[in-house]
């Protein structure tokens, strides 16, 4: 059931100057032959949701996300021609949140006034730790001085939009360093602070370093230094004034990300380029991730596009749930019913009752959001709405 005629899109730029040893997101590197290619077959993909679906067309485009990889390795021309295709064949709202990743030291000046004139108004930059030690050991291609370089190299070409994405539980790091990261890029004052815990994903160095079993596993913070850091990020953000909005992010008033909020609350999105994901009329389904093919098919949707789910009732009240969970306002009853044309309590009573009598859950204002202690565990509460629709 569609809500409302507005869109979301997504580009993936699967590229990077060196993938980081943590990291498991569909990216590489490649040689510059195949970056202009890749980009080609980009506006191609672009070029035919305009001629194959006039209902996503007609939409109106309220946030923009390049994200990767590393969207900013692309030259200023690449980024510009992106904008401009998708601004022939897609109607974008004049006060469109547009975001573009970047790493500290892929930015120039001059990239930065070519993503001004694109109406690029948000720049992620990805971080992840203040200590050069740390920043080595995760296998990024910056230091800590190469990042303050971009990041005041952005400001002094008029961005006011900046997201800052840290990363806490690095092997070796303790409660006091991770606090020397946090203050460092408060007193920078960005507008938005994205603080993610690690996680060791199977496949990647790290797994074989810091894995369960191996040598390095010790290496990472334990249990109890993990929920200190957790608590002090949140203690730290909030005092300086950031408020927490959602499980992993902090903003100043205003300036929450719009783009991943539409995730959380499954406003409708369309993912562009290899392996973007995405959710148009309650249809998820993702484009290929095998480059080759993708720029070999780029303009025949039907070709890209895989695991198409036609999600179905139950699927989207659970979706509701636990996406909207993640907020730190959690979600609307009414909204729900509105929605659905049922009430929570109807579908979800006995896990309600049963999770605020943990006080895991907690009901405010019409609304039910995580308890401090719901938050430490919100991966269960989360499965609690997974097939467990009464109605």
């Amino acid at each position: 059931m569609r809500r409302n005629k507005e869109l979301e899109i997504y580009i993936h730029i699967p590229f990077c100057v060196k993938k980081c040893d943590y990291c498991d997101f569909l990216s590489g590197s490649q040689d510059e032959a195949t970056r202009k290619i890749y980009v080609e077959k980009l506006i191609e993909e672009i070029r035919t949701h305009n001629k194959r679906n006039r209902s996503i067309h007609n939409e109106k485009v309220i946030t923009v996300f390049l994200g990767g990889g590393t969207p900013s390795i692309l030259e200023k021309n690449q980024i510009t021609a992106i904008f401009d295709a998708l601004r022939e064949n897609f109607d974008v709202a004049e006060d469109a949140e547009i975001t573009i990743e970047a790493n500290p030291g892929t930015v120039t000046a001059e990239k930065l006034q070519a993503y001004k004139k694109c109406g690029i108004n948000r720049i992620s930059f990805g971080l992840q730790s203040t200590n050069n030690e740390e920043l080595n050991l995760l296998g990024r291609i910056h230091t800590y001085e190469e990042f303050l370089e971009s990041y005041q190299l952005a400001r002094a070409c008029g961005f006011n939009n900046i997201n800052v994405d840290l990363i806490s539980a690095i092997p070796k790091q303790t409660v006091a360093s991770w606090e020397e990261t946090l203050k460092k890029v408060i007193v920078l004052e960005p507008e938005h602070i994205s603080a993610y815990s690690l996680i060791v994903e199977e496949g990647t160095p790290f797994a074989k370093l810091y894995g369960e079993g191996c040598p390095g596993e010790h290496d990472l913070p334990s249990e109890e230094e993990e929920r200190a850091i957790y608590y002090r990020t949140e203690e730290l953000l909030e005092k300086a004034g950031y408020h927490r909005y959602e499980i992993s992010n902090y903003a100043k008033k205003g300036k929450e990300c719009r783009h991943n909020l539409g995730y959380w609350e499954r406003k409708e999105y369309l993912g562009i380029g290899l392996g973007a994901a995405s959710l148009i009329n309650n249809t998820r389904y993702k484009n290929t991730d095998d480059l080759l093919y993708y720029m070999e098919h780029a303009s025949d949707l039907s070709a890209i596009q895989e695991n198409v789910e036609k999600l179905s009732l139950e699927e989207q009240m659970e979706e509701f749930m636990f996406l909207g969970l993640r907020k730190m306002e959690g979600v609307s009853v009414d909204e729900f019913e509105n929605t659905f044309g049922k009430t929570m309590e109807e579908c979800y009573g006995e896990q309600i009752q049963s999770l605020v009598q943990q006080e895991l859950l907690k009901q405010k204002n019409g609304r039910l959001l995580l308890t401090k202690q719901g938050i430490d565990v919100s991966n269960y509460v989360f499965g609690e709405f997974l097939m467990a629709c009464q109605y």
